[in-house]
């Protein structure tokens, strides 16, 4: 009958603890492709497709040219100035009688030198405060990864899930179906009543309105698969076993409280706000320079032309400017408080979100435990209901009741199958392991590294370091 085929296909979406492959084309369900698609292929699309990895990894390069800049002013600077003046004036001379002419134009350029030789330590500072900044823009780098890829197992279990949905009240609307009509069978021969029919007929419009609303959120779980994933989904493969996990919660957090990005992140945070202050302090302190100049100067109505060279070192320094220095130390030193405060809640934060993950990934077993329990003796109940109910026994109502019930069970495990693995995964990136690394996918991650190492000496664009630059740069557009 049409609810053993139902028994049958819940039968194999639950055996062994994996859901049965879901097949899937641009119009909805369709024929399966040549190859499955398994969960490790939807990650590594999901690495490569996403746009946020794309853009984070943009601003680290910003954080990179950050230090670049700031070791720049350790450099020497040269620079030139040009000018071009006309002079008109008139005026009485001694030796002549009337007005003298005094115009002239005079052309003059400049090469100037400058070297930096003592700042009280401010400039080196910076350049330490934009390192530390690189650190932790690193790290969170690699937060925004495990979001993306967390993301990309939801959104592949969620098609999964939707599938199976859509398959179960697919089979339930058949079932269903045949119920009504046997119902309108028995009630012709007077074995029922119409009110038995009529229930038949509500059960079947409630299942069809089960079907539509999982349909519309297949629809919904395919357009997140395309937007995490980067493409429609295929025929998707059975979701390989459970990752690894601690079995103690308490040193799971001990983990994550050591090795999250976000917690590096914030320490990071922390030492450059505290070299912040120090740089703030030093900037009290006088600058000490050498500068160098050749001046060329042409008088171009006298033909008169002249040249001068000139060397020598200053210093400057700052005696009051209405305590502003003294604020950018007090407020240096308050952004470094604020950073150990959020130091203290990522910490607390990280530790909780361990402990909820695990806590989802307890409820999800347990709840596959007890939905296995409750499909084994909802199909003993509905058999002994229809039994029953053909010897006069049971009614029609108590019939549809025990298959709802039933449905109920296979859709509970469904559920709880998909909220497991989620849990799972979800523990990983709690504990900071959910990574393109930590998962072994195969890609060609991104290395933090290359860019920073050919900008962090500033090279100009002319250089060899520059002209290697520009190739990265290009590779980067292109990808």
């Amino acid at each position: 009958m049409a609810f053993k085929n139902l028994n049958s296909a819940a039968k194999r979406a639950v055996r062994g603890g994996m859901f049965v492959a879901v097949m899937f084309a641009v119009g909805g369900l369709g024929a399966p492709a040549a190859r499955a698609e398994t969960l490790a292929d939807a990650l590594v699309s999901a690495y490569k497709h996403s746009g946020l990895l794309e853009q984070n990894r943009a601003l680290l390069r910003v954080a990179d040219e950050d230090v670049a800049a700031a070791g720049a002013a350790l450099e020497p600077v040269l620079r030139w100035t040009a000018s071009i003046t006309q002079s008109l004036g008139r005026g009485q001379s001694s030796l002549a009688f009337g007005a003298v002419s005094s115009d002239s134009l005079v052309a003059s350029g400049s090469l100037i030198a400058e070297l930096l030789l003592y700042d009280g330590g401010a400039t080196s500072l910076g350049i330490e405060v934009a390192k530390e900044t690189v650190l932790a823009t690193r790290q969170q780098l690699v937060g925004i990864e495990q979001l993306v890829l967390l993301r990309g197992v939801q959104a592949y279990m969620g098609v999964i899930e939707a599938g199976e949905f859509v398959q179960l009240r697919q089979n339930n609307t058949r079932v269903l179906t045949q119920e009504l009509s046997a119902a309108q069978n028995r009630f012709e021969v007077g074995e029922v009543t119409r009110t038995d029919v009529a229930l038949a007929q509500a059960q079947l419009a409630e299942a069809r309105s089960g079907l539509a609303t999982a349909q519309g959120n297949l629809s919904i779980a395919i357009e997140e698969y395309r937007n995490v994933i980067g493409r429609k989904p295929g025929r998707l493969s059975p979701p390989p076993k459970l990752p690894t996990l601690d079995s103690n919660i308490d040193t799971a957090k001990g983990l994550a409280v050591r090795s999250h990005p976000d917690m590096r992140a914030v320490q990071h945070k922390v030492t450059a706000t505290e070299l912040a202050i120090k740089r703030a302090e030093a900037a009290k302190r006088p600058r000490v320079g050498v500068q160098g100049a050749l001046t060329l100067s042409d008088n171009l109505d006298s033909s008169n032309f002249s040249t001068g060279a000139s060397v020598g070192i200053n210093a400057t320094g700052t005696l009051y400017q209405g305590g502003a220095r003294s604020s950018a130390v007090r407020a240096a030193q308050a952004r470094r408080d604020a950073e150990r405060g959020n130091l203290h809640v990522v910490r607390n934060n990280i530790q909780q979100n361990v402990g909820n993950a695990y806590a989802r990934l307890s409820s999800a077993r347990a709840s596959i435990a007890a939905s296995e329990q409750q499909i084994r003796a909802a199909r003993i109940a509905f058999r002994g209901v229809r039994e029953e109910a053909t010897l006069g026994a049971r009614t029609t109502l108590d019939v549809l009741d025990a298959e709802q019930a039933q449905l109920d069970a296979e859709a509970a495990r469904i559920s709880a199958q998909t909220q497991l693995y989620n849990a799972a995964y979800g523990v990983l990136a709690a504990t900071g392991r959910l990574t393109a690394q930590g998962l072994r996918l195969p890609v060609q991650q991104y290395d933090v590294n290359e860019y920073y190492n050919l900008v962090k000496d500033s090279p100009t664009a002319q250089s060899k370091q520059g002209a290697q630059l520009d190739r990265v740069l290009k590779g980067l557009q292109r990808d």
